[in-house]
């Protein structure tokens, strides 16, 4: 009797597998130091197969991006449950968001990093996932502020930029917390909520931060004033 052939591997088990390879060989590496040998290596296969699979290194890495973009998007919504204050929503999210960033450092790497310092194309791809991730924090504040205000009035324009500039701390203080040993996603979630909920809450009961007057504005107020007779 001939020898029992092995089980063959299914397509998208095998392609899963070439892009966890390349997803670790990316983040560690860079994209421009990665080869495709490397990658098809570590990831048990051929490197003909790989191009076979995924046509190119460019769109290797864009199925990565695409890939990794997803999964952490998926967990951020999955660790929010409708219902809970705004302030616990916004808790769970960013705990969502640094537990998963932290348990997979090289996908982080690869999304925050790589796709954003290698080509417009690339570039392009993180972009849409940061613009999901804003979108799903805008709908948080705007929650917050209904739970503050029946009838909500802040700004639409003031609210974009509450969630641009919360997206961009959690995304640094992610780089920040895999690049620290002993930060736990804990206490990131914990050091974010900090800086930005106290902030959030005065400007819910109506007790926004007021900019200093200076100098030139108060001779332009007094100039006014001349010319109106005041």
């Amino acid at each position: 009797m001939g020898a029992v052939k092995s089980k063959r591997m299914p397509r998208a088990v095998r392609e899963q597998q070439m892009l966890d390879a390349a997803v670790r060989t990316f983040g560690q590496r860079g994209y421009m130091a990665a080869s495709m040998d490397e990658i098809a290596e570590l990831a048990g296969v051929s490197k003909p197969l790989v191009y076979l699979y995924l046509n190119s290194k460019e769109d290797l890495f864009t199925a990565c991006i695409r890939r990794e973009a997803r999964a952490l998007t998926e967990a951020v919504r999955a660790g929010v449950r409708p219902g809970l204050a705004a302030d616990r929503q916004l808790w769970d999210g960013l705990g969502a968001f640094f537990t998963h960033t932290g348990r997979n450092p090289d996908a982080w790497s690869v999304l925050h990093l790589q796709a954003r310092t290698h080509g417009e194309r690339f570039a392009a791809e993180a972009a849409a996932m940061r613009e999901e991730i804003v979108a799903f924090v805008t709908e948080l504040i705007v929650v917050a502020a209904r739970e503050a205000h029946r009838d909500p009035d802040l700004a639409e324009g003031e609210v974009a930029g509450l969630a641009v500039a919360l997206v961009g701390a959690a995304e640094s203080l992610a780089t920040w917390a895999n690049a620290t040993p002993g930060v736990t996603a804990r206490q990131a979630a914990a050091t974010l909520m900090n800086f930005a909920w106290a902030g959030l809450g005065n400007l819910m009961e109506g007790r926004p931060w007021s900019a200093p007057v200076m100098s030139d504005e108060l001779s332009a107020s007094g100039a006014v004033d001349v010319v109106h007779g005041a």
